[in-house]
């Protein structure tokens, strides 16, 4: 008989790693990116397909849209989501146009600037290259998913309701969410129990 299988929790970055990583990016594109991804909670292939058109500085969104893109990125809902990022993300956003991006003529977010060929959308083998040197500079082995999961446990252990975590990682329903992330540490668990007031003026004697 087959064992069902187990399900894991998902793995975290913590606010250490996440800054460590950031601070050890050489250019404002890659830091850019991985603040997105921590900011947004959005796959990478979303980012990298992100044109300038989906950043509203002034409102403080990103939208997320499902399109046919030059260097095979994809967004895996069919359905647009437009979320709030922080003050922060778009700064960073208008550095990097000011002092990276320049004069340059492309609809694409992030591009090549440095590599070959010039100017072409940021495909996701030099991702994973990018990746690659930062494992090895920080130390830390992290996947650019680990952010998502960072990014919705935070918002859940924050007690953002799950119907609106759900609709901000673009899941098709809310059992998706739930299915994933429903899980508590124990840690979670003693926290929640104890701001329930659990273990104050217990009835019983133990």
């Amino acid at each position: 008989m087959k064992l069902p299988a187990v399900s894991r929790m998902p793995r975290l970055l913590t606010p250490v790693e996440v800054q460590t990583i950031l601070d050890a990016c050489e250019h404002r594109r890659d830091r850019l990116l991985f603040a997105l991804l921590y900011d947004a909670g959005i796959r990478i292939g979303e980012a990298l397909g992100l044109r300038h058109e989906d950043l509203a500085a002034a409102e403080r969104e990103v939208t997320v849209r499902r399109r046919v893109n030059a260097n095979g990125a994809r967004a895996k809902s069919p359905y647009p989501r437009t979320i709030p990022v922080s003050g922060a993300l778009i700064r960073l956003y208008a550095d990097y146009l000011n002092l990276e991006y320049g004069e340059l003529d492309s609809d694409y977010v992030f591009v090549n600037l440095w590599g070959r060929p010039h100017g072409r959308a940021m495909t996701y083998s030099a991702v994973h290259a990018l990746v690659r040197r930062l494992r090895r500079d920080t130390g830390i082995d992290f996947d650019p998913h680990w952010y998502r999961h960072t990014y919705a446990t935070r918002l859940l252990r924050d007690e953002v309701p799950v119907e609106v975590v759900s609709k901000l990682l673009g899941h098709a329903s809310v059992t998706t969410t739930v299915d994933i992330y429903a899980h508590l540490s124990s840690e979670d668990a003693r926290r929640a129990l104890v701001q329930a007031g659990w273990f104050a003026d217990a009835a019983v004697t133990l």
